[in-house]
């Protein structure tokens, strides 16, 4: 049973120079705070609106000492990360560092070192017993090279605990088609280079393409992906295409369009290949299908050689971040089970901008995917009746079990806490 908590701003966070700054909360505030929304989230949890005026948040990391690094996509004040920091554990973000002048998305922090993407490339930052970043001006350059065509091109990525990192490199064009046609590429040629994850060593500097290793193929971009520790393994949640009905009436209707392909997670290991861009997964006849710009009709099958997803959501929905819990602050049925956070609207459902849960156990999900924190959009998607307010974007754990949720929309940084409910 949900309950609806009210979002309270815990104190004012205003923009400031890309330096060591402090920030007082207090009456005296003259910050515009954004429109209260009810977030809607299960009994016993609750949610408080840690910061603002962040600008674009996307993916963020959060330290043992409970240091929160957040990438922003867009730079703010010239800076593309912002470490928030609570001094005096009273609940309130009242310190912020901003550092590094690229803008990306992906973040990451794994065994003494602060991993963060550009849009071509992946960095690291030495972190000291804390995890506190010790050099904020001089990043290791990792990976350099990577492609970016202005569409789909944040580098998300993942670290496991064995020397690598996994960048997403997402297809600029979600077809591949022949020029002045509706036919596909066979073979695709953007897969060289996009479309799939590539894994590289956090120990060596300047790789390229040439250094790294296409791990997975077939995905036409990944923003949510996590290293499930429990499995030892990689998964990912793929942002499905679109454009059927408008290319290929004959096939598929408008709510075709509305229905079709679903978002889709998947776990991939080394050589693994999802079929993109010829194929797509109907969660209604529960089979890949062939695109039709590869001879498909809606109902024809293909992709025989093309890994099945493990779990599969309404389309259009956006998974933009993907955090495998493995805190101890929340029930049991959420230990090591997979957060996602959505960033778009289903047309279908009339429902969005949420945070879902899905959960695993022996390491494969378990049961049907639920709806975890709802209502950020601030508006009833069936009939709204003004802007969507909130869209969120990452997601990390805090070192007490706490979850962290940014919203690249109004710059809002969320924390979801649980208490079990007296009886």
């Amino acid at each position: 049973m949900n309950s609806s908590v009210r979002i309270m701003v815990a104190g004012a966070l205003v923009a400031t120079a890309a330096t060591l700054t402090a920030y007082k909360s207090g009456p005296g505030a003259t910050h515009n705070k954004p429109k209260n929304v009810d977030i809607k989230v299960p009994a016993g949890f609750s949610v408080s609106l840690l910061a603002e005026d962040l600008e674009t948040p996307r993916h963020l990391a959060v330290s043992k000492g409970g240091d929160i690094y957040v990438k922003i996509n867009k730079l703010k004040d010239g800076k593309a990360i912002y470490r928030l920091r609570d001094t005096n554990g009273d609940g309130v973000i009242d310190e912020k560092i901003g550092f590094g002048d690229y803008k990306g998305s992906g973040i990451f922090i794994r065994d003494g070192y602060l991993y963060a993407s550009s849009n071509t490339g992946v960095y690291r930052y030495k972190l000291n017993d804390k995890e506190e970043v010790i050099d904020y001006n001089n990043p290791e350059l990792i990976v350099k090279g990577l492609v970016a065509k202005g569409r789909d091109e944040a580098k998300n990525l993942a670290v496991d605990k064995n020397g690598y990192v996994y960048v997403n490199i997402g297809s600029p064009d979600e077809i591949c088609k022949e020029p002045g046609t509706n036919k596909g590429k066979i073979p695709c040629p953007l897969l060289d280079s996009v479309g799939g994850i590539w894994r590289f060593k956090t120990n060596q500097l300047n790789q390229q393409y040439s250094d790294g290793v296409k791990y997975a193929t077939g995905l036409k971009n990944v923003v949510g992906l996590d290293w499930n520790t429990s499995t030892n393994s990689l998964f990912v949640m793929m942002h499905g295409r679109g454009k059927f009905h408008d290319t290929f009436p004959q096939y598929y209707s408008p709510q075709d369009s509305e229905k079709l392909p679903a978002e889709t997670m998947y776990e991939v290991h080394q050589g693994d290949d999802a079929g993109w861009p010829y194929v797509y997964y109907d969660p209604f006849q529960k089979k890949k299908i062939l695109c039709p710009e590869y001879g498909g009709d809606g109902k024809k099958t293909g992709g025989e050689k093309a890994i099945d997803p493990v779990a599969d959501f309404p389309a259009h929905l956006g998974p933009n971040a993907l955090l495998f819990y493995t805190g101890k602050m929340f029930p049991a049925k959420y230990k090591n089970g997979a957060f996602i956070a959505f960033h778009g609207q289903s047309p279908v459902l009339k429902k969005g901008y949420m945070v879902a849960f899905v959960p695993f156990k022996n390491g494969k999900p378990s049961g049907k995917w639920e709806i975890f924190a709802d209502n950020f959009a601030g508006t009833d998607l069936a009939k709204p009746t003004g802007p969507v307010q909130h869209r969120p974007c990452g997601l990390a754990q805090g070192p007490d079990g706490s979850l962290f949720v940014t919203d690249d929309l109004n710059g809002a940084l969320f924390r979801i806490t649980y208490k079990a409910p007296k009886k």
